[in-house]
């Protein structure tokens, strides 16, 4: 196999809680993590060396050195499993980054998954310590299209049941939070953590609860760009819009709808009166 390819799906907090705050300054958190089906595109080539490249509508200012964290994965791979050879890896960017959608990290599982194949090596499990020290959120991103349960630093991953089948419409007005000004401006670092999930829940219920839990990143990061408030706002005033939120650290939002026949309608209506924004319909995978 000389060449395989993955796709990366946009990873969404639905809900984050933050529950704690450890002695070597990493923060605890208790979160509802989704996914929606819109993704990034990688491709791995096999070759001598290990190489990158980007393109895609959000390739600007995405690196490709070893900051990047696709690369970073390649390199802990090869290393943990004695890899000798390369891969030329392209990188298709439809998502953007530092959004709050987690696409690095999303990148990054994938590429650990596809250079799994492409070398015929045994795929590295998400509590590698290899993994872990790839982010908090490349755990969770590896077992894309379950919702799942993530706590801890994002060690603690639990599968939910099934939630109810719906779609997404994704808002971004084009702007980037800084994800560390966001944590050190919060107001309490010790939370109440996330309700539980049950099985068989409808759309209703399923609103119903999302409006009984928090992300407690959501007010710092509406300090730092009020722009996510006039986002939230947008998908508010939608009647098909059952729930808004933002996701992650900002600066992507959310509106929950039953279906992606409501999503178009919903996204259409935003780009018109906000041609400058970035609103994607999704299905929730």
């Amino acid at each position: 196999m000389n060449v395989v390819k993955g796709s990366a799906p946009a990873k969404l907090n639905l809900a984050l809680h933050i529950t704690g705050l450890r002695s070597d300054g990493y923060h605890l958190l208790d979160s509802l993590v989704v996914f929606a089906g819109i993704y990034d595109e990688i491709t791995a080539t096999a070759a001598s060396d290990l190489q990158l490249s980007v393109n895609g509508p959000f390739a600007q200012g995405v690196p490709t050195d070893d900051s990047n964290l696709v690369l970073r994965a390649a390199l802990a791979l090869k290393a943990a499993r004695g890899v000798q050879m390369g891969a030329h890896l392209v990188l298709e960017k439809n998502l953007p980054h530092a959004a709050g959608i987690g696409s690095g990290s999303s990148d990054a599982a994938t590429t650990l998954a596809i250079l799994a194949q492409l070398w015929d090596v045994d795929p590295l499990p998400a509590n590698a310590p290899e993994v872990l020290a790839l982010g908090a959120d490349v755990p969770v991103c590896m077992q894309a299209q379950n919702p799942m349960r993530m706590a801890g630093i994002g060690d603690l991953l639990t599968i939910c049941p099934a939630l109810p089948t719906c779609a997404l419409v994704l808002v971004n007005p084009r702007i980037t939070v800084p994800t560390a000004a966001v944590f050190d401006g919060l107001a309490s670092k010790r939370n109440p953590a996330m309700g539980s999930l049950h099985s068989g829940m409808t759309f209703d219920d399923f609103t119903a609860w999302l409006t009984d839990q928090r992300n407690d990143l959501a007010p710092p990061a509406r300090q730092i760009a009020p722009e996510i408030d006039a986002a939230i706002l947008k998908l508010k005033r939608m009647p098909k819009v059952a729930f808004a939120g933002m996701s992650g650290s900002g600066a992507t939002c959310f509106g929950l709808v039953r279906n992606m026949a409501d999503a178009r309608d919903v996204a259409r209506a935003i780009q018109v009166s906000e041609m400058n924004w970035w609103v994607v319909p999704a299905p929730l995978l």
